[in-house]
């Protein structure tokens, strides 16, 4: 897609893509009451509420109950990163200036937030459990280089929703993914950046079009 293409097309088709997963979450929520504690919602309001000195007393059948709706609520959140992270791959399909994507970084954009909701659902309210997986994290040195700078902020958008999933506030996650994918369209339209001799730039840098050159 060159930078001449209009970006009406593909805006309005995410516009419509985030519309319908607001729609079905609140379709959900209106319909199956019963279920909503499922979703993975109002996971910040609870950890601002949660007092440190607090003690959880609670039978064998309380714990499956609850291991029961933890999985269940993590499974929804895993689907809810996955749909989350979807336009947030399609733009870098979009943007990408090189005539060939990387598939395997896209496919990473994809399956990390799983990984982190994950991990962010095993930690959550435990600080030696967080204190344990940076430790397994740092003996197993996990590194990797990426090939441009910018796709650095498509890893740190991917941790975004999966912590967001993890925690139960997808809706944080619904609202990153959604600024993200807006701010990175229109940024990449309007070639922000790209040519400092325009009368703004000029105004603000002092540059003219012979610095242009240099």
């Amino acid at each position: 897609m060159r930078k001449s293409t209009s970006i009406t097309n593909p805006l309005f088709a995410i516009l419509i893509y985030y519309s319908a997963l607001a729609g079905t979450v609140l379709a959900l929520a209106t319909f199956f009451p019963e279920h909503k504690s499922l979703l993975p919602f109002g996971g910040v309001n609870e950890l601002m509420n949660m007092q440190g000195d607090d003690e959880i007393i609670a039978t064998f059948i309380e714990i499956d109950q609850v291991n029961h709706h933890s999985a269940v609520t993590l499974a929804v959140a895993i689907v809810g990163a996955l749909l989350l992270m979807a336009p947030i791959s399609w733009v870098y399909f979009i943007t990408t200036r090189s005539k060939q994507v990387s598939r395997s970084f896209a496919q990473t954009m994809i399956v990390l937030p799983v990984i982190v909701a994950g991990i962010a659902m095993i930690v959550q309210n435990s600080l030696a459990l967080a204190f344990s997986l940076a430790g397994v994290v740092a003996a197993v040195r996990f590194r990797f280089s990426l090939e441009e700078p910018a796709h650095a902020l498509y890893i740190f958008a991917a941790i975004g929703v999966g912590l967001g999933a993890g925690i139960g506030a997808l809706g944080i996650g619904f609202v990153t993914s959604l600024a993200f994918v807006l701010v990175n369209l229109v940024l990449w339209k309007l070639d922000y950046g790209a040519d400092l001799t325009t009368p703004f730039f000029s105004f603000m840098t002092g540059r003219g079009r012979d610095d242009n050159d240099l």
